[in-house]
Formats: structure tokens, sequence, C-alpha cells
């Protein structure tokens, strides 16, 4: 993997991440980082379940494996914003 592959799995693991944590409704309290990552798994498996239905490749751009991206994306958020911080004290 290159340097260019990296940054923009970055940048599409934070505009996907982004997009889900807007479908998902309330305050997330998790960090930017994690938001990523959620955003670049999401990606990947939207991108895994699309080419599975057939549907990776259309004219034009991407619509259903996109949403199915955001999708996955908020399944994420949504999982991961109510587990995380359980174990930690608040002061």
């Amino acid at each position: 993997m290159t340097v260019t592959g990296i940054l923009v799995a970055i940048v599409v693991g934070l505009i996907i991440g982004a997009l889900g944590r807007l479908v998902v409704p309330g305050k997330q309290n998790i960090p930017i980082w994690l938001t990523i990552v959620i955003g670049i798994v999401a990606a990947l498996l939207g991108t895994l379940v699309a080419s599975l239905f057939g549907v990776k490749d259309t004219n034009g751009f991407d619509w259903i494996e996109f949403f199915l991206q955001v999708v996955f994306a908020a399944i994420g958020v949504a999982i991961v914003a109510g587990t995380y911080g359980r174990g930690r004290s608040r002061v």
C-alpha cells in the first residue's frame, strides 16, 4: 500500500464516518480517530457487500455502494457510541 492509498483511505474513512455520525440521532461522545476507523471499516464492508450483490461497479457514481457504506458506518457509530467509555470513571 502506498502513502497515497493510506491518505485516501483516511479521507474516505473520515467522510463515511462523519456521514454515519450524522445519521445516528443524538450526541456521540467518541473521538475523531475512532470515527475515521469506523468509516474505513464501513467503507470496506460496504464495498464488499456491494460486490457480493454485483452492484460495485455501475455507470456514474455508485450510489448503492455509497448507501451501504453509510449504513455500515451508522451501525458502527451507534454500537461504539453505546459502549465507548462505559468502563471509565468520569470526573
